[in-house]
């Protein structure tokens, strides 16, 4: 404690509640500069598994969205979202041994990274570090489904599965006030052939199409299929206009 109430100089002195909004609003900032790239949010996690010091435990919040992109511009995209960020981040591409990386501050000590992390997918991670656990970490909420869950449910019948409730719903405040939000749910067994199934949703156009991933926008809804070997791993997302 100052008694000047001067501002924390280690994030051992902000707490997760203190983190949280931070930490989701810097999701949406992502999702926001995602561009042309089709966007999905991962339900947030809180590890209790840190310490602060030998007496005191902590958790850390890791927020995370992955964007699919056309395989050869990962890099490129890295760097265009990395300008189109805000500039207090001062967030930059750098490439490293295991390839390009963007780095940036969202404030608060929290910590904004990206990387490749297949062939036309590159996951960022949003991460406070461990800290104190306050009043706990309150995720940004569920807005009201809209278009993402008829586009979820559209894919999922085109690939044999059964349409209901998402197994998931994620979501984040857009820098201009409105919600990013992906429902997700998982299909199996697989369809046989599910980026045919797919294709024509996707207009015969997709975004990205690999072994590992087909993506693709449909009516401002962007809808991203994670093809595991037993499983095709649905999620659609409405984004931030940006």
């Amino acid at each position: 404690m100052s008694s000047a109430e001067d501002p924390p100089t280690v994030r051992e002195q902000r707490t997760l509640s203190q983190a949280g909004p931070v930490v989701d609003g810097a999701i949406g900032e992502l999702v926001a500069a995602a561009g042309g790239g089709v966007p999905a949010l991962s339900p947030p996690e809180v590890d209790r598994g840190c310490r602060i010091s030998p007496f005191a435990d902590g958790a850390t919040l890791i927020r995370a969205v992955d964007l699919a992109a056309p395989v050869g511009e990962e890099r490129a995209l890295l760097e265009q979202i990395a300008e189109r960020l805000p500039g207090r981040w001062r967030a930059g591409v750098r490439l490293t041994p295991e390839g390009p990386r963007l780095r940036g501050d969202a404030g608060e000590f929290v910590t904004v990274t990206g990387r490749p992390a297949t062939d036309g997918r590159i996951r960022f991670t949003v991460d406070t570090g461990c800290r104190p656990v306050g009043d706990d970490y309150d995720s940004a909420g569920s807005a009201p489904a809209g278009p993402e869950a008829d586009a979820l449910a559209e894919a999922v019948r085109a690939l044999n599965g059964r349409a209901g409730a998402p197994d998931s719903v994620t979501s984040a405040p857009c820098p201009g006030g409105a919600t990013a939000r992906t429902v997700r749910t998982v299909v199996e067994p697989v369809a046989a052939a599910p980026q045919a199934a797919l294709a024509p949703l996707a207009g015969g156009t997709p975004v990205v199409e690999t072994p590992e991933v087909y993506a693709y926008r449909r009516d401002g809804v962007a809808v991203l299929a994670d093809l595991q070997p037993d499983r095709v791993v649905v999620s659609a997302t409405t984004g931030c206009a940006g």
